[in-house]
């Protein structure tokens, strides 16, 4: 008998955003009937890292800001699991700006979710790369995830969504893993998640959030058109929000990464290595050395 971890109380402040992606997490899994086991949750460093704790699933906690490397090994290993991959801002567009960037053009069939509050709560409120100007002396502009995803040409699915309204949350990740479960690539949700010991922006963020959804010429299979949907909506003030980015069937060129090198999406951590049915591959391996 396997005897297995289980999930412990959260950690989290009262109030935390992050209690809502961890709602939304749950049902979505619920929703599409994703067996615990199939599951695997990659979590990286910080207060949001630690999700992976809390849920009954498999789970990892990654090396601060290298949570996508670990989680495109584990697709490859197993490209029938369900790969989630989960951490702040902090940790994915500091230390792990360059794994960011890679993830998408890599186009492996996870999810990634960033919460993001805008600081560094676990080490009690730091400006982060996405703090606004002026908070804890911050000077400079923050960095937008979401524009920076649009702006490269990969059939990734491209989202934000807002711990303030739960039942986007879940729908969007829902599809978001569906695109997965059916390896059409790489999915990237980022949570809006409200720190509320150190940033509480609840109030100000459920005021200036706009679904671009409901805006005239929305069409998230066109890249450009929502790039420009996201600028003008900033340039208004509010917080873009909703599906940026939802890929048209797409060719063999620009499959999925396990699509690409396992095309029988037999990963190694499955694969037949049993010596008697391998033997003859073995035994042409050994003399092509010789």
């Amino acid at each position: 008998m396997v005897e297995t971890v289980k999930p412990i109380p959260s950690t989290w402040c009262p109030g935390c955003g992050d209690f809502g992606v961890l709602a939304a997490v749950k049902k979505a899994a619920l929703e599409l009937a994703i067996p615990s086991h199939e599951l695997v949750l990659v979590g990286g460093i910080g207060c949001s890292g630690g999700i992976h704790n809390f849920l009954d699933m498999n789970g990892i906690h990654a090396l601060h800001g290298r949570l996508l490397a670990q989680a495109v090994g584990v697709k490859l290993g197993n490209p029938k699991l369900t790969v989630i991959a989960a951490g702040g801002d902090g940790d994915g567009y500091a230390i792990g700006m360059g794994h960011f960037i890679h993830a998408f053009k890599k186009n492996a069939s996870f999810l990634y979710i960033v919460m993001n509050n805008e600081t560094y709560g676990l080490t009690k409120g730091q400006a982060s790369p996405t703090s606004q100007l002026g908070y804890e002396g911050n000077v400079e502009n923050p960095f937008d995830a979401i524009l920076t995803a649009l702006s490269i040409p990969a059939p990734n699915f491209v989202a934000r969504t807002f711990s303030g309204d739960p039942k986007q949350m879940t729908q969007i990740l829902v599809e978001s893993l569906k695109f997965n479960r059916e390896n059409r690539g790489f999915a990237f949700v980022e949570a809006l998640s409200p720190c509320v010991t150190y940033n509480d922006t609840y109030k100000e963020w459920r005021a200036k959030v706009q679904d671009i959804s409901k805006l005239s010429g929305y069409d998230a299979t066109d890249r450009a058109k929502t790039f420009q949907l996201c600028l003008d909506t900033i340039a208004q003030g509010r917080i873009p929000i909703g599906v940026m980015h939802r890929p048209r069937e797409v060719s063999a060129e620009a499959a999925s990464l396990e699509l690409k090198l396992l095309p029988d999406r037999t990963g190694p951590a499955v694969a037949d290595i049993d010596l008697t049915s391998n033997r003859a591959t073995y035994e042409r391996l050994l003399h092509a050395l010789a």
